[in-house]
C-alpha cells in the first residue's frame, strides 16, 4: 500500500505571487514638471495667443475697407455699339450690336485683324440671361476652313428660324452648338453653350442690328478666302 500526499505550493508560485500582487499595490508613477519649466510652457502658450490676437487686429481693418464682390460677379461696363463704330471703318462693314436691352451681358467687343487665320472678324461674347455663353464673330470673308474651325466641325443638323432668316444649325450633341447666317455681305456665326431659345432671341437681335445697318458691298479686293 502506497499513502497519497497532496502535493504542497511550489516555492517558485509563491514568488512570483508575491511579485504580482507588489506590481498591483503600487500607485501610478506621475511626472513631475519643475515650476521653471511649467512657466515657460505656459508663457510659450500666452505668446501665441497674444500673437494670433495682433495679427487678427492688424489684418482686420484691411478685409472691412474692401467689401465682397457681389453674388452676379464682375461686370464689365462694355458699349458694343461704341466699339462697333470704331471698327467699321478697317472691317469694311457696320458691325452687328444686338441691342438685347441688357438680358445679354457682353464680357467682351473687339475687332480681330486675322493675322493668325487668315479672315478678319468682329467678335463679341454675350453671358446669356441663364448663365450660358454665345460667342458671335462676323467677317465678309468666310470659307469652309474657317467656318469648321469655328463650329468644331460640327455636323449641319437641319435650320432655325430667327429674325424673319433661316439660320444653318450645326450641333455635335454635346458641349457647344453654332447657328450661322450669310445675311447682307457678312456671314455671322453664334456658338456657345446657351439653349437654343436664348440663341433665338440673340439671333433675332442680330438680324435687326444687321438691318438697320447699310448693306456691304464687296469688292472684287475683298474676295474670300479660298
Amino acid at each position: 500500500m502506497q499513502e497519497k500526499t497532496t502535493p504542497g505550493p511550489d516555492p517558485s508560485d509563491t514568488g512570483r505571487a508575491v511579485r504580482d500582487t507588489s506590481k498591483v499595490d503600487q500607485p501610478a508613477v506621475k511626472p513631475v514638471i519643475p515650476a521653471a519649466a511649467a512657466k515657460r510652457a505656459n508663457a510659450s502658450v500666452i505668446g501665441m495667443i497674444v500673437a494670433l490676437v495682433v495679427t487678427i487686429a492688424a489684418f482686420l481693418p484691411v478685409i472691412l475697407m474692401n467689401p465682397l464682390p457681389k453674388s452676379d460677379g464682375f461686370r464689365p461696363d462694355i458699349n458694343v455699339s461704341a466699339v462697333a463704330g470704331n471698327a467699321a471703318d478697317v472691317a469694311g462693314f457696320t458691325p452687328a450690336a444686338p441691342d438685347t436691352a441688357n438680358a445679354f451681358r457682353p464680357n467682351y467687343a473687339r475687332w480681330e485683324s486675322g493675322s493668325g487665320s487668315g479672315v478678319p472678324t468682329w467678335e463679341v461674347g454675350y453671358i446669356t440671361p441663364k448663365d450660358a455663353f454665345i460667342g458671335l464673330v462676323q467677317t465678309r470673308q468666310s470659307n469652309p476652313t474657317w467656318l469648321l474651325q469655328q463650329t468644331k466641325s460640327a455636323p449641319v443638323t437641319g435650320t432655325r428660324d430667327a429674325g424673319g432668316q433661316s439660320w444653318e444649325l450645326r450641333d455635335a450633341g454635346k458641349g457647344e452648338r453654332s447657328m450661322i447666317l450669310d445675311y447682307r455681305g457678312t456671314t455671322v456665326v453664334l456658338t456657345g453653350t446657351a439653349q437654343l431659345d436664348e440663341f433665338t432671341v440673340l439671333a433675332d437681335a442680330v438680324v435687326k442690328s444687321m438691318d438697320s445697318n447699310a448693306a456691304v458691298m464687296v469688292s472684287p479686293s475683298a474676295s474670300p478666302a479660298p
